[in-house]
């Protein structure tokens, strides 16, 4: 890619019924985040049925970007008997063959939220849900009915890993991130170093290994309203220069 084109970022949609039918749709603030702050060009990524299509999109793309939803991923991917609906097959089987053909292609790939777990799952990992865990003191959460002001307003504090990714972006002191989540890493993926936690030890983000493709994923979201958080914006600064660049 020439140096003054910006990259293009590919960005998976969710399958919602709209006007009483199936649509591919992303919430506006992730495609603005890509545009406004990672200086780069947001291409949408239908949840297709063909998901060998993955492939010829990674081909074309610099970049896939795997948002937050309000789904979840279907717990027989990871292993589990159950889990917190609603689900979305569709995107699951797309983000799982867009992760494959990324690595595959060594195109970089980034999460935010739910995309943090799609990648940790596409590498074998599991989640687990707060309700089923031992974690009570710090909930990752605001109470159900919450308007939305609430709900991305609920935060609480996270500490990058020293060495890692996010702590060579950020630095090594604790963040304060908005929380906005009710299942999390259970057991960590192949391959991947988990570069933030929690108090109560949950992973808040991760990245691939040295020397792997750049997979580089956080559990909070940086899309909302970043303007007057340092760290948010940071993290698209990182996610167009990563882009560009191809890796790390």
């Amino acid at each position: 890619m020439h140096n003054n084109t910006k990259p293009l970022i590919g960005v998976i949609s969710c399958t919602r019924s709209v006007e009483g039918e199936e649509a591919y749709i992303v919430k506006t603030r992730y495609a603005d985040a890509v545009a406004r702050y990672a200086h780069a060009v947001p291409v949408i990524c239908p949840g297709l049925e063909a998901t060998q299509d993955a492939e010829a999109l990674v081909a074309r793309l610099d970049a896939i970007l795997l948002t937050g939803s309000n789904s979840n991923i279907e717990p027989a991917r990871y292993g589990a008997n159950s889990g917190r609906s609603p689900f979305d097959r569709r995107r699951d089987a797309m983000t799982d063959a867009l992760v494959s053909a990324a690595l595959k292609a060594g195109k970089p790939v980034f999460g935010i939220c739910r995309g943090l777990q799609e990648i940790n799952v596409a590498l074998g990992g599991t989640l687990m849900d707060q309700r089923d865990s031992s974690m009570q003191d710090l909930l990752h959460h605001a109470p159900d009915g919450a308007d939305l002001d609430a709900m991305f307003g609920h935060a609480h504090i996270a500490t990058p890993v020293p060495g890692t990714p996010l702590a060579v972006l950020l630095g090594d002191e604790p963040l304060r991130i908005n929380s906005v989540h009710y299942q999390t890493v259970g057991t960590l993926g192949a391959g991947l170093v988990v570069n933030a936690t929690a108090e109560d030890g949950v992973v808040e983000a991760i990245s691939s290994a040295p020397g792997a493709p750049s997979l580089l994923a956080v559990q909070w979201h940086p899309e909302w309203r970043p303007e007057g958080r340092a760290h948010d914006l940071l993290f698209w600064e990182e996610v167009g220069r990563i882009a560009r660049l191809g890796h790390f």
